[in-house]
């Protein structure tokens, strides 16, 4: 229980849980324990923390809501750094949004909405942070965070705080600098325009009602399981295969959007994999494309 104390030692007894069900944190609501799950309160605490973490070797992972996230059924050995609960603060000044990494974009869209600034609607759906969005470039409706990011204040792996431009970040398909050289997202500044409250409101409730309408957000899912192939939609590849509605346990592909895979309840991690696979498999014997998976795994599976 070394490794308990000191990272009680640095964030406190409170914010230092053991064997913590990952299926509480996850939106797929699947997912075994993990060894150590820590609620840092400040960047400070997050630095010291990796810095310690990597001295020993320990494998860590950091945590917005788990929108975008498979954790195998055995759990996960080492450390969750939780920063959704703890570290979501945001603030406007001017046109401009800060706001921390664990800052649900559905606030931060809210914040926007409040302060009649135009350009993050498209965001305002995505079930996920701002550290998770800024990673991977989340994008929907034809807008991306690259359209309206200016920077975003990182941890390096060596412990160094940096501000890189919208320009060093290295944008691409759900990709970034971040993503590449394993950097930790502080904190993010996002650049909008001035516009009319009442026709922001109209665009975010018109956006609402398309994937209440198109996507299954009745049940548990990471959101669109694949990446899009370039020249082709995932969800169309997986039903012209014959997929749609196809299950392994309680895992299955939506009827709703063949490019969702859903937990119909109590699905197992196992069960989300083994359908995934089958999926890109069928698709490549179908269509000769081969999915690339959207969602991260991490753990034992």
């Amino acid at each position: 229980m070394v490794l308990y104390e000191e990272l009680c030692n640095i964030l406190g007894e409170e914010k230092v849980l053991i064997d913590e069900p990952m299926s509480r944190h996850t939106t797929f609501q699947v997912g075994g324990p993990a060894d150590y799950f820590v609620i840092p309160g400040s960047p400070k605490e997050i630095k010291e923390l990796i810095v310690s973490l990597k001295h020993k070797n320990i494998p860590y992972y950091i945590l917005g809501n788990g929108s975008n996230l498979l954790v195998g059924d055995k759990g996960y050995r080492g450390v969750i750094i939780y920063l959704y609960k703890n570290l979501n603060r945001i603030r406007t000044e001017g046109s401009h949004i800060h706001a921390q990494a664990g800052a649900l974009l559905s606030k931060i869209a809210a914040e926007a909405l409040d302060k009649s600034l135009t350009g993050f609607e498209f965001a305002s759906g995505i079930p996920g942070t701002m550290g998770g969005a800024v990673m991977m470039n989340a994008g929907a409706y034809g807008g991306e965070m690259s359209h309206v990011l200016e920077s975003t204040t990182i941890l390096t792996q060596e412990g160094e705080i940096k501000t890189l431009s919208v320009d060093e970040l290295e944008l691409g398909y759900r990709t970034s600098i971040i993503a590449k050289n394993d950097y930790v997202v502080l904190e993010a500044v996002v650049g909008l325009t001035p516009g009319n409250a009442d026709e922001i409101r109209a665009l975010m409730e018109e956006l609402k009602q398309r994937r209440v309408t198109k996507q299954p957000l009745e049940y548990p899912s990471a959101g669109s399981t694949f990446k899009r192939p370039e020249g082709y939609f995932a969800g169309k590849l997986i039903d012209d295969a014959g997929l749609r509605g196809f299950r392994v346990g309680n895992a299955q592909v939506s009827t709703k959007h063949c490019g969702f895979v859903i937990n119909l309840g109590g699905a197992t991690a196992k069960e989300i994999v083994d359908l995934m696979n089958h999926v890109i498999d069928q698709v490549e014997a179908d269509s000769g494309v081969r999915l690339n998976p959207e969602v991260k795994r991490i753990g034992e599976f």
